[in-house]
């Protein structure tokens, strides 16, 4: 039987169990195992939608292609770098691929002929909600396990993590929809 608090039954440390210790009296070592768990956590959040994606030929580039694209209809190959930060060519291979296999269409600006603008196909559109079904199961699995109290914390962690300059901005987008 899973132990609510430690489904894992993994030895949880005093000081990690969500006592009422300040941010500011944490000490090295718990701020470096915190960095560890988020290692591990991205592993495991990441891996159902690798194994997907290997069905595909894809990689970790094109999930987050076809997430970003997803969420943002009709975007921008420049936003999406942006967002992305890597190479023009980098994305050039990706998208490329996305397009000639029927995940992506890509159509010119209305305004500007010279912009290409982003959206998903049917097939696209399919993928990206078997990818984030996947991850929507791990991240839902986890808000009830750690409750809502903790949702609040974690998510005000994440936005911490964030660049300061960038912050507003990115949290702006994401609320927007």
């Amino acid at each position: 039987m899973s132990d609510i608090k430690n489904p894992d039954r993994l030895p949880v440390r005093p000081e990690l169990d969500g006592s009422d210790k300040s941010p500011d009296d944490l000490s090295d070592e718990e701020i470096r195992e915190g960095i560890e768990l988020l290692f591990y956590a991205y592993r495991d959040f990441i891996s159902d939608p690798d194994e997907m994606l290997k069905e595909y030929g894809f990689g970790r580039a094109h999930h987050r292609v076809v997430h970003f694209v997803g969420r943002n209809p009709g975007m921008t190959v420049s936003e999406l770098l942006a967002i992305l930060r890597i190479t023009k060519q980098s994305l050039g291979r990706v998208l490329k691929q996305l397009v000639e296999q029927g995940f992506i269409l890509q159509s010119s600006g209305s305004l500007d002929r010279r912009q290409r603008l982003l959206s998903l196909t049917d097939k696209g559109r399919e993928l990206e909600q078997s990818l984030s079904d996947l991850q929507r199961k791990r991240v839902s699995d986890a808000y009830r396990l750690a409750g809502p109290d903790a949702i609040k914390g974690y998510r005000k962690i994440l936005e911490g993590l964030i660049n300061t300059s960038e912050r507003e901005e990115i949290l702006k987008t994401i609320k927007k929809r």
